[in-house]
């Protein structure tokens, strides 16, 4: 205030000093007058701050009131509407638990059954199949049993047909040569008794050699048959098949084999005897 008032004093002075007419009266005059209204106003100032941190106070006070009321009123509503969020959500998750439960046991109860179902369809599915490839076997086996037994069969017996035809073939070409022999010894004379003891024991000994040639020819057949016989067996019906008939006509080739050279042995010793 006092720097107020020395600086209005000072301007006032100055003033003065500088107007031509200068008078100290009118200068304290103005001073008074201007400590007067500067005091007016400095004491308006302070009566308005008072007002205006009164106000202010009262502005803060409504203010906080109204803030406590608006929060009180809010964390009412807060906690209200918690409240009712917390019970939604406990009946939503219970009404959720309960319908989860209820599709749960639904999808078990359903699984459980397609289980079962399933289980017993592969059961019957694979017992029918096991059946069915029992029967196959079973069939199979009786049909290869029973070609076996059918072509060994077969076998055997065109063997001992073809041991038999051997067998006389070459009996028949003994007596033959005997027969011939004794026959040629009878009409020989006694002037060539050696020729004739002679031929008869190149006869004998040819014969001899036709029997052990028919016998091994026959022992040699057999040994073919037997194994052409076990080799079809494990082979298989086509191929039993085939070996028989090679078999056959190997034996009958044989035979007719054995029956010529039979007649070509008898044939030249009936020409030696002729000469």
């Amino acid at each position: 205030m006092k720097k107020i008032v020395i600086l209005s004093a000072v301007t006032a002075a100055l003033l003065t000093t500088a107007s031509a007419e200068f008078s100290f009266g009118d200068m304290f005059k103005d001073m008074k007058e201007a400590a007067t209204s500067m005091s007016k106003d400095a004491k308006d100032s302070v009566a308005s701050v008072k007002d205006g941190v009164v106000e202010t106070s009262k502005s803060a006070e409504r203010t906080v009131t109204n803030v406590s009321s608006d929060v009180k009123d809010s964390s009412v509503k807060v906690s209200d509407d918690l409240k009712t969020a917390e019970v939604s959500t406990s009946k939503d998750s219970r009404d959720s638990l309960v319908e989860v439960s209820g599709d749960t046991k639904d999808a078990i109860t359903n699984t459980t059954k397609d289980i079962k179902d399933g289980a017993t369809v592969a059961s019957k599915d694979i017992k029918d199949a096991s059946v069915a490839i029992s029967k196959d076997v079973n069939d199979a086996t009786k049909t290869v049993s029973a070609d076996s037994t059918k072509n060994v069969t077969t076998v055997s017996t065109e063997a001992t047909k073809s041991v038999t035809t051997v067998s006389d073939d070459a009996t028949s070409t003994a007596k033959t040569a005997s027969t011939d022999v004794s026959d040629s010894v009878k009409s020989t004379t006694d002037s060539v008794t050696d020729a004739t003891k002679t031929a008869t024991k190149e006869a004998g000994v040819a014969a001899k050699d036709v029997t052990t040639a028919a016998n091994d020819s026959v022992k040699t057949a057999t040994t073919s048959v037997t194994d052409a016989t076990k080799t079809a067996t494990t082979d298989a019906k086509e191929t039993v098949n085939t070996v028989t008939k090679e078999a056959g006509t190997s034996v009958k080739t044989v035979s007719e084999d054995v029956s010529d050279t039979s007649k070509t042995a008898i044939d030249a010793v009936e020409d030696d005897d002729k000469k």
